[in-house]
This record gives C-alpha cells, sequence and structure tokens, in this order.
C-alpha cells in the first residue's frame, strides 16, 4: 500500500495585471462621469456689483391658498393686470415686481403672475428666504 500523499500542482491564476486594468477603467469611469453629466441646465447667473438691490415698485404675495394679494390688498388673478398697470405707468424707469410665495402654494400661481408681469414690461423677482435652509 502506498500511503504517500501525491504531491499536485495547484494552479493559480495571476491577477495582478488585472487589478491594474480594473483600477485604471475605475478611474477613466469617475472622471469621465464627472465631466459629462446630462442632467446640469446651464444658466447665465447674474454678476454682482456693489449696489445690486433693484428698486421694489410693487409687492404680490401668493399664499396657500392661492390668494393673490398686491400689497395688503386682495386681488383676483383676472384683475391682477389692470391692477398691476396702474402701479406700473407711476414709473420712469424698468420697473422689478417682487413675488412673495408661501412654501406650500402651488407653482403654476406664482408662474400664472410672472407670465402677467412680464407682459406689462416689468422684471418679476422672486423672493426666496434661505434663514430656514440647512
Amino acid at each position: 500500500m502506498n500511503i504517500r500523499k501525491k504531491l499536485r500542482n495547484h494552479p493559480e491564476v495571476h491577477t495582478g495585471a488585472l487589478n491594474d486594468i480594473l483600477f485604471i477603467l475605475l478611474l477613466f469611469f469617475l472622471i469621465v462621469s464627472t465631466l459629462a453629466n446630462p442632467n446640469v441646465i446651464k444658466v447665465s447667473n447674474p454678476k454682482g456689483k456693489s449696489d445690486t438691490k433693484a428698486k421694489q415698485t410693487v409687492v404680490i404675495t401668493v399664499d396657500k391658498n392661492q390668494q393673490i394679494y398686491i400689497g395688503q390688498t386682495p386681488v383676483s388673478i383676472d384683475s391682477l393686470p389692470g391692477a398691476l398697470k396702474e402701479y406700473l405707468a407711476k414709473e420712469t424707469d424698468k420697473p422689478s415686481v417682487v413675488i412673495n410665495g408661501d412654501s406650500t402654494s402651488h407653482l403654476g400661481t406664482a408662474i400664472k403672475v410672472m407670465q402677467i408681469i412680464k407682459k406689462l414690461g416689468a422684471t418679476p423677482v422672486v423672493a426666496v428666504d434661505n434663514s430656514g435652509a440647512k
């Protein structure tokens, strides 16, 4: 009886070169994915100067119930152009209208107000409060 263990060669796969190739591919895809992001929208941000605050001609507020106010006066969406014309007729420069929207209000109402403001030749400015931002 031959009880000796047979010496067998165990086949080995050398993965050193494979690890290098995988590392290079990983770096390539990381770099390409940061350079070519299809979800980025390019916008032209305004440049700041010493005095960037525009003169507020009118302040329009849209509350959570989609009610529109010019100053403290409630106005319907249909009578908004006529009421705004009265305020904008007093201005000699290009007027700006500030829109204050409640955080729970619908965006559609604010967009309708912005379209009316643009049709009247004024500049709509949306007021944003970042004091509660994290």
